[in-house]
């Protein structure tokens, strides 16, 4: 290009508002929109795209009428209603769907908050696909199933040393089930102790994950919230005083949703197993501590890994997730069965645990999810799995120094204190000079390919929160465009406020609407008969 071309573009980068800090220019998104009927809306009576061959005779009779395996109770009284519709239409309709959506794949993921989203390597989806793993069927007799059976005990003894604890499970199919489970563990832990009649109450914090809350309040306890001292960390005289005769333990995020990590968090439990209560710790938020803090080392009982998250599994739209779940030898006998043993070079399923709280998940879970974090941490190795934590923290300060110098931006709690892998920001006075909020913000970063879901959970403890996580995924250009992007939004804040709050401009779909109709289950339609149903009865 010559000079003067350059001048050109540059001038009208300027004039479009499109420029970064560095001089590079920001993308111009503009999603595809597509008019795009349900897949059901265009079925076709007799078409196909795959045609299912039919079983042998030999098979047939061998096996018989397939419908005596099925309880009658359980039969379907008609074939289900499935879409009848050509390969060429299907790849058609998905591929239009994909268009209109941001993912890994396409943009930035940074602004997922408390989720840590990074990129999960091509060949760890190649060896879920093999065929030697994916042609598995969960009854096989075990002896056919070492080589999963191996991937699954290693990835625990990995696990086991990276937290210092020393059992494992790898069951849960996901990290707020595996929270859950931690609940039926101790539940069942002091229930064998003859204590639970008397202990009810389980402690949380106000920036550990919600299910920390959530879940042991589906396990029949009571839950106490701790609220933050000024540094951000639990106020330490509120938990001992929180914690009684009556407290079954503790599950606690560190570092919490801020991205403070409490460098106390050994007082904590000492304070719990003084009065005899357990300790958990919920390590979601693990990515910035691998390779040098340990939840056993702190006196932890147990605690939790999300394998979708830190171990580079990919979350997969809501699954299928793996929750790693972590225990001392105290609460092993009570973890979920079957454990996958070693005896010599063999692997067992072990069903033989009269104290187990049974299975929570069918089969071995989402051992997909295992195979996958089995290949990361075998990649990287202990040095590896250090530098992530290194490279995460390192990111997320430099993130850091870039978004605290963007108007109406502020950094509530401990100040002076470095983060480690997130840090929970403000919008607030942003919000109170313009009108923009952290929604609209979220919004308008869609219009320059950016994942917009970048808050924080409720309740908003801190006012117009954002949470963005910049893991070792992210180059410097990365972490440099992201900020480029909540400063531009912000200059239009101040400058043009309807603007902002009018986005987003480029997305497939700019509002979504209707919202009312997700607190009347009347509404509600989970099936294409019943959306028929409710269409023809409303007209």
């Amino acid at each position: 290009m010559s000079a003067r071309g350059s001048d050109e573009v540059q001038a009208k980068l300027e004039r479009l508002g499109r420029l970064r800090r560095d001089g590079g220019a920001l993308r111009d998104y503009q999603a595809p929109r597509w008019n795009e009927p349900l897949i059901m809306e265009q079925s076709v009576p007799g078409e196909r795209g795959v045609l299912v061959p039919l079983a042998e005779d030999e098979i047939k009779a061998e096996v018989g009428d397939p419908l005596q395996y099925v309880p009658a109770t359980m039969r379907r009284p008609a074939a289900p209603e499935l879409p009848e519709i050509s390969q060429h239409q299907a790849l058609r309709h998905y591929l239009r769907l994909s268009q209109m959506t941001l993912g890994m794949d396409l943009g930035s993921d940074i602004s997922e908050g408390t989720c840590t989203m990074k990129y999960s390597p091509k060949l760890h989806e190649e060896l879920v696909r093999y065929h030697k793993q994916a042609e598995l069927h969960p009854w096989q007799d075990e002896k056919t199933l070492q080589g999963l059976l191996r991937i699954v005990y290693d990835c625990g003894e990995y696990l086991k040393a990276i937290s210092g604890m020393q059992a494992v499970t790898l069951q849960p199919g996901g990290g707020s089930h595996a929270v859950y489970t931690n609940a039926c563990v101790m539940r069942a832990y002091f229930a064998a102790r003859g204590e639970l009649g008397q202990r009810d109450e389980m402690i949380t914090t106000i920036f550990s994950h919600p299910c920390d809350a959530a879940t042991p309040a589906v396990a029949g306890f009571k839950v106490i919230t701790v609220m933050p001292d000024q540094n951000g960390y639990p106020d330490l005289e509120a938990f001992k005083a929180a914690v009684s005769e009556r407290t079954v333990g503790c599950m606690i995020t560190n570092p919490e949703d801020t991205g403070i990590y409490n460098p106390q968090i050994d007082k904590y439990v000492e304070v719990l197993h003084k009065a005899g209560a357990l300790a958990f710790t919920d390590q979601a938020n693990a990515n910035g501590i691998l390779g040098i803090a340990r939840a056993r080392d702190a006196g932890f009982d147990a605690c939790h890994f999300n394998l979708h998250k830190t171990f580079s599994s990919p979350h997969g739209c809501e699954g299928p997730a793996t929750g790693a779940y972590l225990t001392s030898d105290t609460l092993a006998p009570y973890l979920p069965v079957p454990l996958v043993v070693k005896t010599g070079d063999t692997y067992h399923l072990d069903y033989d645990r009269p104290e187990s709280i049974g299975r929570v998940r069918g089969f071995l879970g989402n051992w997909m999810g295992v195979v996958r974090a089995y290949a990361w941490i075998r990649g990287l190795g202990p040095d590896g799995l250090r530098e992530v934590a290194e490279i995460s923290v390192l990111n997320n300060n430099y993130l850091d120094r870039l978004l605290m110098g963007v108007r109406g931006v502020s950094r509530p709690y401990a100040e002076g204190h470095r983060r480690l892998d997130q840090v929970r920001y403000s919008l607030e006075s942003l919000k109170e000079e313009t009108g923009v909020g952290t929604e609209d913000v979220r919004d308008r970063m869609v219009d320059f390919g950016i994942q917009s879901f970048w808050m924080s959970h409720h309740p908003w403890v801190v006012p117009e929160p954002f949470t963005p996580e910049p893991c070792e995924t992210y180059a410097k250009a990365d972490l440099d465009e992201w900020a480029a992007v909540v400063k531009k939004a912000s200059d239009e804040a101040y400058t043009d406020a309807a603007f902002v709050k009018a986005s987003p401009h480029g997305s497939s779909s700019s509002r979504m609407t209707g919202l009312e109709a997700l607190e009347d289950p009347k509404q509600w339609a989970f099936t294409w008969r019943a959306y028929k149903r409710k269409i023809a009865a409303n007209g």
